[in-house]
């Protein structure tokens, strides 16, 4: 789905998430499960929630969660599901779009995954903000594509950086300040119409001392 002439960041979204399903595999991302499980709960930010799989895994693990989406469509899919789950007292749900306004507060730990869109998108601003929101010892972690799959908007001569890549155009440098884990990470993509495709993720853990 492509952006129509003049059409909105928010209201591509929300007609993107008004047209899907409101179902989810109820699952959370493979990778922040990889990162977030063995951390000490606090206080989570989950930037572009999506249908709240992700911040609804976080609370069960103890954390205290703001979710953020630009679409509010699908901040009312995932309040719904946090219904349906029994947690939706301890999911604070905000609309931002990020290029304009950010949450406010400190978290422990921020997750921003697949933050792409056919949109101008700030995103060295953004993370910078995000990182900014960190408490000592808290974890940014970021995941961005780094392959195609067949249901994808981009163009097939599309490039796709590498994680490398990816930390440099955020403008981090390692130091004593922070610590990296970056690498590309395999799994299998679902599509909106029930395709599966193997794809690369590319991921950057910064933890902020």
């Amino acid at each position: 789905m492509q952006p129509t002439a003049g059409q909105s960041a928010q209201d591509f979204w929300d007609e993107l998430y008004c047209r899907g399903s409101r179902q989810t595999r109820g699952l959370p991302s493979a990778v922040l499960k990889r990162f977030a499980m063995d951390r000490t709960p606090g206080r989570a930010l989950d930037l572009g929630c999506a249908k709240g799989d992700d911040a609804i895994w976080l609370v069960q693990q103890g954390w205290e969660v703001v979710a953020v989406d630009i679409a509010q469509a699908a901040l009312d899919i995932a309040e719904v599901n946090a219904v349906e789950r029994g947690v939706a007292d301890r999911i604070s749900f905000q609309r931002h779009d990020l290029a304009v306004s950010f949450p406010e507060g400190r978290y422990d730990l921020i997750s921003a995954m697949f933050l792409q869109t056919p949109f101008d998108f700030p995103k060295p601003e953004v993370f910078a903000q995000a990182y900014d929101k960190l408490a000592s010892g808290g974890m940014l972690l970021i995941v961005t594509h780094g392959s195609a799959t067949p249901w994808s908007w981009n163009k097939a001569d599309h490039h796709y950086p590498t994680p490398e890549e990816d930390l440099a155009a955020l403008g981090y440098a390692e130091s004593d300040n922070e610590v990296f884990f970056v690498d590309a990470v395999r799994r299998t993509a679902h599509g909106p119409g029930g395709e599966t495709a193997q794809v690369l993720d590319n991921v950057i853990a910064l933890v902020k001392k």
